[in-house]
């Protein structure tokens, strides 16, 4: 689904009260199902990334670099994903060069591009095969409010300019649980961009709090230029705002839902408004993996690093998190 335009209103909207029963329920829902379900440990140390709204803060990136990071420092890292968009239950171990995103989601295929992954529905049965398949240290994408297992160390990842949104739980605004409650469970937070909600004043001092910024990675050798842009992502704005930043002349956008499998009449669409404007097709990397090798032909992207405001910092909060600073 596309984020709604009133989850990022300051003020309540006819929307947001529209929704506030159905908000309600969330909440008993889940503080049922957490009531009822025992969790359990992993083998090995488990890092989960995550984040308390509906899609967007950038969960994928962070983990992707904290799995290149501790790669660095000699630890076998394996990823843990849900799968989300794929059809897999698993726990099965993913083959870039073998499953597709309808097999497996989109976030497995780039995380399987850094150290081995696995995608597995019941997230604690793939961390402990993962654990008896020679992995250190498990990275788990997304799953932060799964009572599934025990977390070792998280990480919550907010969005700098959108916050936590309206404040209101899902459906009536972006929250998945109350701010408040998450951080309880949280040993680190992560704002990506400048902090224009002001969400350090609500993160208690025994988090830490990290800063980082999405910098745009041109295909190498890529001259920007005029491109027609389209993205299937928790927030399409963020990717036309980078294109920008990067020198690209954006002819038109075109925003889809998160996790979009393109169908042929969109892709044909796509194509014909490139043609009109003389311009290129671009989207992610994310959105890249979904497209056939067929579908692929024109269509250029452009990649997303992380960089992190104080470096150093990360590191030695890793450290002393996962061996006591040794």
């Amino acid at each position: 689904m596309k984020r709604p335009a009133f989850w990022d209103t300051p003020n309540p909207t006819w929307q947001s009260l529209f929704l506030t029963p159905a908000s309600l329920i969330y909440g008993i829902g889940r503080m049922l199902h957490v009531s009822f379900l025992k969790a359990g440990r992993t083998p090995v140390p488990l890092i989960c990334v995550g984040n308390v709204t509906a899609g967007g803060a950038g969960k994928t990136p962070v983990a992707l670099d904290l799995g290149a990071r501790l790669k660095k420092t000699g630890r076998a890292v394996h990823f843990l994903s849900r799968g989300y968009g794929g059809r897999t239950f698993g726990p099965e171990r993913v083959a870039v060069d073998r499953h597709t995103a309808a097999e497996v989601g989109d976030e497995p295929l780039l995380l399987a591009r850094i150290a081995p992954t696995w995608v597995a529905v019941d997230r604690l049965a793939g961390a402990r095969i993962a654990g008896n398949e020679g992995a250190e240290v498990v990275i788990m994408d997304d799953g932060f409010q799964s009572p599934r297992l025990v977390k070792d160390l998280s990480f919550l990842v907010f969005d700098g300019a959108s916050g936590v949104g309206n404040g209101a739980m899902l459906p009536a605004g972006p929250m998945r649980e109350p701010l408040g409650i998450a951080l309880r469970r949280a040993q680190a937070a992560v704002i990506i961009g400048d902090d224009r909600r002001g969400l350090t004043r609500y993160i208690p001092k025994p988090v830490k709090v990290f800063q980082a910024d999405m910098v745009p990675v041109p295909p190498m050798g890529d001259t920007p230029g005029r491109v027609v842009a389209f993205a299937g992502i928790g927030r399409p704005e963020k990717f036309f705002q980078s294109l920008t930043e990067a020198g690209y002349d954006l002819a038109d956008t075109v925003a889809f839902p998160d996790h979009n499998f393109f169908a042929a009449s969109e892709l044909a669409d796509l194509r014909t408004r490139a043609e009109h404007y003389g311009a290129r097709l671009i989207t992610t990397e994310k959105d890249f993996v979904r497209l056939t090798s067929l579908e692929r032909e024109g269509i250029t992207t452009m990649g997303l690093a992380l960089r992190w405001r104080d470096e150093a910092a990360l590191d030695q909060f890793l450290s002393d998190e996962l061996n006591g600073g040794d």
